[in-house]
Protein backbone atom coordinates (compact mmCIF):
# COMPACT_ATOMS: atom_id res chain seq x y z
CA UNK A 1 0.00 0.00 0.00
CA UNK A 2 1.55 3.38 -0.95
CA UNK A 3 2.72 5.63 1.88
CA UNK A 4 0.52 8.66 2.58
CA UNK A 5 2.73 11.67 1.87
CA UNK A 6 0.02 14.28 2.42
CA UNK A 7 1.56 17.39 3.95
CA UNK A 8 -0.11 19.76 6.38
CA UNK A 9 -1.65 22.99 5.13
CA UNK A 10 1.01 24.90 7.08
CA UNK A 11 3.71 23.13 5.06
CA UNK A 12 1.97 23.78 1.78
CA UNK A 13 0.88 27.40 2.29
CA UNK A 14 3.27 29.87 3.94
CA UNK A 15 0.37 32.24 4.62
CA UNK A 16 -1.05 29.68 7.05
CA UNK A 17 2.10 29.40 9.15
CA UNK A 18 2.46 30.86 12.60
CA UNK A 19 5.07 33.56 12.94
CA UNK A 20 7.92 32.84 15.32
CA UNK A 21 9.43 35.37 17.76
CA UNK A 22 10.57 38.42 15.82
CA UNK A 23 13.57 39.06 18.07
CA UNK A 24 12.78 42.78 18.40
CA UNK A 25 12.64 44.84 21.54
CA UNK A 26 9.21 46.03 22.61
CA UNK A 27 7.85 48.67 24.97
CA UNK A 28 5.11 46.81 26.87
CA UNK A 29 2.13 48.78 28.17
CA UNK A 30 -0.39 47.54 30.75
CA UNK A 31 -3.79 48.97 29.70
CA UNK A 32 -4.89 49.13 33.34
CA UNK A 33 -1.94 51.38 34.21
CA UNK A 34 -1.95 53.72 31.22
CA UNK A 35 -3.98 56.19 29.18
CA UNK A 36 -5.52 53.34 27.16
CA UNK A 37 -9.31 53.32 27.34
CA UNK A 38 -10.67 49.92 28.37
CA UNK A 39 -14.30 49.77 27.22
CA UNK A 40 -17.03 47.18 27.69
CA UNK A 41 -16.38 46.26 31.34
CA UNK A 42 -18.75 48.33 33.52
CA UNK A 43 -17.22 47.25 36.83
CA UNK A 44 -13.57 47.54 35.79
CA UNK A 45 -12.82 50.62 37.90
CA UNK A 46 -13.63 48.82 41.12
CA UNK A 47 -12.56 45.25 40.35
CA UNK A 48 -9.57 45.93 38.05
CA UNK A 49 -10.15 42.72 36.10
CA UNK A 50 -11.50 42.04 32.62
CA UNK A 51 -14.95 40.82 33.61
CA UNK A 52 -18.44 41.77 32.43
CA UNK A 53 -20.22 41.55 35.80
CA UNK A 54 -19.03 42.58 39.28
CA UNK A 55 -16.71 40.17 41.02
CA UNK A 56 -18.79 40.37 44.20
CA UNK A 57 -22.29 41.18 43.00
CA UNK A 58 -24.97 42.57 45.27
CA UNK A 59 -27.43 40.05 43.79
CA UNK A 60 -26.46 36.37 43.55
CA UNK A 61 -25.55 34.90 40.17
CA UNK A 62 -26.22 31.39 38.98
CA UNK A 63 -22.84 29.60 38.62
CA UNK A 64 -23.00 29.40 34.80
CA UNK A 65 -23.62 33.16 34.53
CA UNK A 66 -20.84 33.87 37.02
CA UNK A 67 -18.46 31.79 34.90
CA UNK A 68 -19.54 33.28 31.58
CA UNK A 69 -19.09 36.79 32.97
CA UNK A 70 -15.35 36.14 32.69
CA UNK A 71 -15.64 35.82 28.91
CA UNK A 72 -14.55 39.17 27.54
CA UNK A 73 -17.10 39.62 24.72
CA UNK A 74 -17.50 43.25 23.74
CA UNK A 75 -14.38 44.42 25.54
CA UNK A 76 -12.17 46.88 23.66
CA UNK A 77 -8.81 48.60 24.09
CA UNK A 78 -8.86 52.06 22.48
CA UNK A 79 -5.88 54.38 22.15
CA UNK A 80 -3.79 56.52 19.83
CA UNK A 81 -0.13 55.89 19.09
CA UNK A 82 2.62 56.85 16.69
CA UNK A 83 4.23 53.42 16.95
CA UNK A 84 5.04 51.90 13.55
CA UNK A 85 4.46 48.43 14.97
CA UNK A 86 2.05 46.85 17.41
CA UNK A 87 1.90 43.57 19.28
CA UNK A 88 -0.13 42.00 22.05
CA UNK A 89 0.93 39.63 24.78
CA UNK A 90 -2.00 37.67 26.18
CA UNK A 91 -2.66 35.31 29.08
CA UNK A 92 -5.96 33.42 28.69
CA UNK A 93 -8.00 31.64 31.33
CA UNK A 94 -8.07 28.44 29.21
CA UNK A 95 -7.27 27.27 25.67
CA UNK A 96 -9.62 27.19 22.69
CA UNK A 97 -12.17 24.41 23.00
CA UNK A 98 -15.13 24.92 20.66
CA UNK A 99 -15.92 22.65 17.71
CA UNK A 100 -17.92 25.17 15.68
CA UNK A 101 -16.20 28.49 16.43
CA UNK A 102 -12.68 29.40 15.29
CA UNK A 103 -10.07 29.96 17.96
CA UNK A 104 -9.55 33.41 16.46
CA UNK A 105 -13.06 34.35 17.58
CA UNK A 106 -13.07 32.43 20.83
CA UNK A 107 -9.61 33.41 22.11
CA UNK A 108 -8.10 35.95 19.72
CA UNK A 109 -7.89 39.73 19.48
CA UNK A 110 -8.36 41.67 16.28
CA UNK A 111 -7.20 45.15 15.34
CA UNK A 112 -8.89 48.12 13.66
CA UNK A 113 -7.28 51.41 12.71
CA UNK A 114 -9.06 54.72 12.19
CA UNK A 115 -11.16 57.37 13.84
CA UNK A 116 -14.67 56.51 15.07
CA UNK A 117 -16.87 55.84 12.06
CA UNK A 118 -13.83 55.27 9.83
CA UNK A 119 -12.32 52.17 11.42
CA UNK A 120 -10.89 49.58 9.05
CA UNK A 121 -9.93 46.04 9.93
CA UNK A 122 -6.20 45.33 9.82
CA UNK A 123 -5.25 42.04 11.49
CA UNK A 124 -6.11 39.20 13.86
CA UNK A 125 -3.77 37.57 16.36
CA UNK A 126 -2.02 34.45 15.03
CA UNK A 127 -1.07 31.89 17.64
CA UNK A 128 -1.08 28.19 18.49
CA UNK A 129 -4.69 27.56 19.56
CA UNK A 130 -3.55 24.92 22.08
CA UNK A 131 -1.78 27.57 24.19
CA UNK A 132 -3.12 29.76 26.97
CA UNK A 133 -0.39 32.37 26.60
CA UNK A 134 0.64 33.93 23.34
CA UNK A 135 2.32 36.92 21.74
CA UNK A 136 1.30 38.12 18.31
CA UNK A 137 2.39 41.01 16.07
CA UNK A 138 -0.59 42.85 14.62
CA UNK A 139 1.33 45.23 12.36
CA UNK A 140 4.92 46.17 11.60
CA UNK A 141 5.53 49.13 9.29
CA UNK A 142 7.51 52.36 8.98
CA UNK A 143 4.51 54.62 9.56
CA UNK A 144 5.17 56.87 12.56
CA UNK A 145 2.10 59.05 12.14
CA UNK A 146 -0.44 59.07 14.93
CA UNK A 147 -3.20 56.51 14.47
CA UNK A 148 -6.26 55.49 16.46
CA UNK A 149 -6.31 51.80 17.38
CA UNK A 150 -9.17 49.59 18.54
CA UNK A 151 -8.40 46.08 19.78
CA UNK A 152 -11.39 43.78 20.30
CA UNK A 153 -11.19 41.23 23.13
CA UNK A 154 -11.89 37.50 22.72
CA UNK A 155 -15.57 36.55 22.67
CA UNK A 156 -15.67 33.18 24.41
CA UNK A 157 -12.70 33.09 26.76
CA UNK A 158 -11.41 34.91 29.80
CA UNK A 159 -8.37 37.20 29.58
CA UNK A 160 -6.26 37.25 32.71
CA UNK A 161 -3.69 39.67 31.31
CA UNK A 162 -3.08 41.59 28.11
CA UNK A 163 -0.16 43.85 27.31
CA UNK A 164 0.25 46.18 24.33
CA UNK A 165 3.63 46.10 22.60
CA UNK A 166 4.95 49.28 20.95
CA UNK A 167 8.17 50.49 19.35
CA UNK A 168 10.42 51.56 22.26
CA UNK A 169 9.96 55.28 22.84
CA UNK A 170 6.67 55.47 20.93
CA UNK A 171 3.84 57.54 22.35
CA UNK A 172 0.51 56.17 23.53
CA UNK A 173 -2.45 58.36 24.49
CA UNK A 174 -6.19 58.32 25.06
CA UNK A 175 -8.44 57.85 22.02
CA UNK A 176 -10.96 60.40 20.72
CA UNK A 177 -13.90 60.76 23.06
CA UNK A 178 -17.20 59.06 22.33
CA UNK A 179 -19.92 61.19 20.78
CA UNK A 180 -21.88 60.78 24.03
CA UNK A 181 -21.15 59.06 27.37
CA UNK A 182 -24.41 57.10 27.18
CA UNK A 183 -23.86 53.34 26.82
CA UNK A 184 -25.70 50.95 24.50
CA UNK A 185 -26.39 47.91 26.71
CA UNK A 186 -27.24 44.47 25.32
CA UNK A 187 -28.55 41.56 27.40
CA UNK A 188 -28.97 38.20 25.75
CA UNK A 189 -27.70 34.78 24.74
CA UNK A 190 -24.83 33.07 22.93
CA UNK A 191 -25.66 35.02 19.78
CA UNK A 192 -25.38 38.28 21.70
CA UNK A 193 -22.08 37.04 23.15
CA UNK A 194 -20.74 36.54 19.64
CA UNK A 195 -21.11 32.84 18.92
CA UNK A 196 -19.88 31.92 16.36
CA UNK A 197 -18.02 34.88 14.83
CA UNK A 198 -14.71 34.08 13.12
CA UNK A 199 -13.00 36.94 14.93
CA UNK A 200 -14.07 39.36 17.67
CA UNK A 201 -14.73 42.36 15.45
CA UNK A 202 -17.47 40.44 13.65
CA UNK A 203 -19.74 40.00 16.68
CA UNK A 204 -22.72 42.18 15.87
CA UNK A 205 -22.29 44.42 18.93
CA UNK A 206 -18.72 45.15 17.81
CA UNK A 207 -19.86 45.82 14.24
CA UNK A 208 -22.40 48.29 15.60
CA UNK A 209 -19.78 49.95 17.80
CA UNK A 210 -17.88 50.91 14.64
CA UNK A 211 -20.98 52.52 13.16
CA UNK A 212 -22.38 54.20 16.28
CA UNK A 213 -19.84 56.20 18.27
CA UNK A 214 -20.82 55.04 21.76
CA UNK A 215 -19.57 52.53 24.29
CA UNK A 216 -21.29 49.17 23.83
CA UNK A 217 -21.79 46.75 26.72
CA UNK A 218 -22.21 43.09 25.73
CA UNK A 219 -24.00 41.06 28.40
CA UNK A 220 -24.69 37.97 26.33
CA UNK A 221 -24.42 34.74 28.35
CA UNK A 222 -24.21 31.62 26.24
CA UNK A 223 -27.14 29.32 27.00
CA UNK A 224 -27.89 31.35 30.12
CA UNK A 225 -29.67 34.53 29.13
CA UNK A 226 -32.80 33.50 31.01
CA UNK A 227 -34.12 36.88 32.10
CA UNK A 228 -33.59 36.37 35.84
CA UNK A 229 -34.30 39.47 37.98
CA UNK A 230 -30.82 39.43 39.51
CA UNK A 231 -29.40 40.33 36.11
CA UNK A 232 -31.90 43.14 35.68
CA UNK A 233 -30.85 44.59 39.03
CA UNK A 234 -27.16 44.41 38.07
CA UNK A 235 -27.76 45.92 34.64
CA UNK A 236 -29.67 48.78 36.25
CA UNK A 237 -26.48 49.63 38.19
CA UNK A 238 -24.55 50.48 35.02
CA UNK A 239 -24.10 54.24 34.89
CA UNK A 240 -25.14 56.39 31.92
CA UNK A 241 -27.28 53.96 29.93
CA UNK A 242 -28.37 55.31 26.55
CA UNK A 243 -30.64 52.37 25.73
CA UNK A 244 -31.25 48.73 26.58
CA UNK A 245 -31.65 45.90 24.06
CA UNK A 246 -33.18 42.72 25.50
CA UNK A 247 -32.48 39.72 23.26
CA UNK A 248 -32.74 36.66 25.50
CA UNK A 249 -35.64 34.79 23.85
CA UNK A 250 -33.43 31.96 22.54
CA UNK A 251 -32.56 30.79 26.07
CA UNK A 252 -36.12 30.82 27.42
CA UNK A 253 -37.82 27.43 27.35
CA UNK A 254 -41.43 28.44 26.78
CA UNK A 255 -43.94 31.23 26.32
CA UNK A 256 -44.90 30.78 29.99
CA UNK A 257 -41.27 31.37 31.07
CA UNK A 258 -41.15 34.47 28.91
CA UNK A 259 -44.37 35.73 30.47
CA UNK A 260 -42.91 35.21 33.94
CA UNK A 261 -39.58 36.93 33.26
CA UNK A 262 -39.95 39.76 30.73
CA UNK A 263 -42.44 42.07 32.51
CA UNK A 264 -40.46 41.83 35.75
CA UNK A 265 -37.13 42.38 34.00
CA UNK A 266 -38.49 45.53 32.38
CA UNK A 267 -40.09 46.69 35.64
CA UNK A 268 -36.72 46.55 37.41
CA UNK A 269 -35.00 48.52 34.67
CA UNK A 270 -37.81 51.07 34.67
CA UNK A 271 -37.56 51.53 38.45
CA UNK A 272 -34.00 52.76 37.93
CA UNK A 273 -34.42 54.54 34.58
CA UNK A 274 -38.05 55.39 33.79
CA UNK A 275 -37.54 56.83 30.31
CA UNK A 276 -34.38 55.19 28.90
CA UNK A 277 -35.36 53.51 25.59
CA UNK A 278 -35.80 49.72 25.67
CA UNK A 279 -35.89 47.48 22.60
CA UNK A 280 -37.17 43.91 23.00
CA UNK A 281 -36.08 41.48 20.27
CA UNK A 282 -37.49 38.02 19.67
CA UNK A 283 -35.22 35.20 18.53
CA UNK A 284 -34.30 34.57 14.90
CA UNK A 285 -35.82 31.57 13.13
CA UNK A 286 -33.71 28.41 13.09
CA UNK A 287 -33.02 25.97 10.28
CA UNK A 288 -34.88 23.29 12.22
CA UNK A 289 -38.14 25.23 11.89
CA UNK A 290 -38.15 24.65 8.16
CA UNK A 291 -38.88 20.98 8.86
CA UNK A 292 -40.25 21.07 12.41
CA UNK A 293 -43.63 22.79 12.76
CA UNK A 294 -43.65 22.44 16.56
CA UNK A 295 -40.34 24.33 16.87
CA UNK A 296 -41.75 27.16 14.78
CA UNK A 297 -44.94 27.33 16.83
CA UNK A 298 -42.92 27.44 20.05
CA UNK A 299 -40.87 30.38 18.77
CA UNK A 300 -43.97 32.23 17.60
CA UNK A 301 -45.68 31.73 20.96
CA UNK A 302 -42.73 33.39 22.72
CA UNK A 303 -42.68 36.13 20.08
CA UNK A 304 -46.35 36.85 20.81
CA UNK A 305 -45.70 37.20 24.55
CA UNK A 306 -42.94 39.73 23.92
CA UNK A 307 -44.98 41.70 21.42
CA UNK A 308 -48.02 41.72 23.73
CA UNK A 309 -45.90 42.79 26.71
CA UNK A 310 -44.48 45.75 24.82
CA UNK A 311 -47.89 46.78 23.49
CA UNK A 312 -49.40 46.64 26.97
CA UNK A 313 -46.62 48.84 28.36
CA UNK A 314 -47.06 51.28 25.49
CA UNK A 315 -50.80 51.43 26.15
CA UNK A 316 -50.04 52.12 29.83
CA UNK A 317 -48.01 55.17 28.85
CA UNK A 318 -44.44 53.93 28.24
CA UNK A 319 -43.50 55.74 25.05
CA UNK A 320 -39.90 54.56 25.12
CA UNK A 321 -40.26 50.83 24.64
CA UNK A 322 -40.45 48.99 21.31
CA UNK A 323 -40.40 45.50 19.84
CA UNK A 324 -38.51 44.00 16.88
CA UNK A 325 -39.26 40.57 15.48
CA UNK A 326 -36.21 38.34 15.11
CA UNK A 327 -37.52 37.40 11.68
CA UNK A 328 -36.31 40.81 10.49
CA UNK A 329 -32.70 40.32 11.59
CA UNK A 330 -31.54 37.97 8.83
CA UNK A 331 -34.60 37.98 6.60
CA UNK A 332 -34.79 35.23 4.01
CA UNK A 333 -31.04 34.59 4.38
CA UNK A 334 -31.28 32.89 7.78
CA UNK A 335 -30.90 29.38 6.38
CA UNK A 336 -27.52 30.27 4.84
CA UNK A 337 -26.24 32.62 7.54
CA UNK A 338 -25.47 30.30 10.42
CA UNK A 339 -22.82 27.78 11.42
CA UNK A 340 -25.19 25.19 12.86
CA UNK A 341 -28.71 26.31 12.01
CA UNK A 342 -28.81 28.74 14.94
CA UNK A 343 -25.55 30.61 15.58
CA UNK A 344 -24.67 33.21 12.93
CA UNK A 345 -21.64 33.25 10.70
CA UNK A 346 -19.95 36.59 10.07
CA UNK A 347 -22.50 37.13 7.30
CA UNK A 348 -25.31 36.51 9.77
CA UNK A 349 -23.85 39.00 12.22
CA UNK A 350 -23.45 41.58 9.45
CA UNK A 351 -27.15 41.16 8.65
CA UNK A 352 -27.96 41.52 12.38
CA UNK A 353 -26.06 44.79 12.53
CA UNK A 354 -27.72 46.12 9.39
CA UNK A 355 -31.15 45.48 10.87
CA UNK A 356 -30.35 46.86 14.31
CA UNK A 357 -28.43 50.00 13.34
CA UNK A 358 -31.51 52.06 12.35
CA UNK A 359 -33.42 50.82 15.41
CA UNK A 360 -30.65 51.92 17.76
CA UNK A 361 -30.18 55.25 16.00
CA UNK A 362 -33.92 55.84 16.40
CA UNK A 363 -33.64 55.22 20.15
CA UNK A 364 -30.64 57.52 20.46
CA UNK A 365 -32.16 60.37 18.46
Amino acid sequence: MPENNMKSVEQLDPNMRLAGPDGKDWQWVDPLQSSVQVAGFPWLEGDQIYRRLPQNPQWPLRPPVDSLANCTAGGQLRFTTNSPRLSVRVKLAAPASMYHMPSTGQCGFDCYLGEPGQQRYLATTRYDYKLTEYESVLFDSEDTSHKTVTLNFPLYQGVKEVWIGLEPGAEIAAPPAYENPGKVIFYGTSITQGGCAARPGMAFTNILSRRINREFINLGFSGNGKGEPELAHLISQIADPACYILDYDANVASAQDMQETLPEFIRILRAAYPVIPILVISRVPTAREYYDKAAREKRLAKLQVQQDTVQQLQAAGDANISFLSGEELMGDSYLESTVDGSHPTDLGFWLFANALEPEINKMLA
